[in-house]
């Protein structure tokens, strides 16, 4: 795709979740990140119909113990390096992800992310022949209506 017909969006954006109670997260566009990652404080493993399934604890804003609870099933497990160079073993689910007008469907990695600034990274893997990034920018999709 032609560079000049991409969107641009800026280095933090609004994304709402249709397959999370249509959560709206905020999400820090982030080129250094190959995958995605989404914040769970708690994550369970189970079986549904002999298929491998995770249950998922958010908390979808920044300092509010509000949680949500949501089921994924599990897309792959892999190995993961945190910005620390720190490597971890995560669970990776598919979900639908709105940025404003735009629409994708999108790999997530799920981790704990209570001590970072923001609940989401959207990495390299999800912004590749999408978007162009404005760095100076924010908010560029504009932020969700409430409901």
């Amino acid at each position: 795709m032609a560079t000049e017909t991409l969107p641009v969006i800026g280095w933090r954006e609004w994304g709402v979740f249709p397959d999370i109670a249509n959560e709206k997260i905020k999400i820090k566009v982030d080129t250094g990140a190959k995958t995605s990652c989404l914040h769970a404080f708690k994550i369970k493993p189970f079986q549904r119909n002999e298929c491998p399934w995770v249950r998922v604890w958010l908390h979808p804003e920044q300092h509010s113990d509000r949680a949500v609870i949501c089921e994924f099933p599990v897309h792959d497990r892999r190995q993961v390096s945190d910005s620390g160079g720190h490597k971890q073993l995560r669970y990776v689910v598919k979900t639908r992800l709105f940025l404003g007008p735009h629409q994708f469907e999108l790999e997530l990695t799920l981790t704990n992310r209570d001590n970072m600034k923001f609940r989401m990274l959207l990495g390299r893997r999800a912004l590749d022949g999408r978007f162009l990034i404005d760095p100076a920018a924010s908010y560029l999709t504009g932020k969700p209506q409430p409901g």
